[in-house]
């Protein structure tokens, strides 16, 4: 898998994640929030034992839910 495709996805779940939660971010926040997002996804769904194809449309929805994840803790570790 290329890098250009983890920045793809990576933008896609940040710059979703940050509509979910109503926050801030910018390219790179998304980008950022997006790639560590698709590392809590990842293991998740390991700890889960899902069953993931790799699909586009799979690895977008895990990222997307592990940058949920994500931005959710970090805000209840900043307050």
């Amino acid at each position: 898998m290329s890098i250009v495709y983890w920045i793809v996805v990576g933008l896609i779940a940040g710059a979703v994640a940050h509509r979910v939660l109503d926050s801030r971010g910018g390219f790179l926040g998304s980008l950022v929030v997006g790639l560590i997002g698709a590392l809590v996804g990842g293991k998740l769904a390991e700890i889960l034992r899902l069953n993931i194809t790799g699909g586009f449309v799979d690895q977008l929805v895990l990222a997307t839910v592990g940058a949920v994840v994500f931005l959710f803790l970090w805000r209840k570790i900043r307050r």
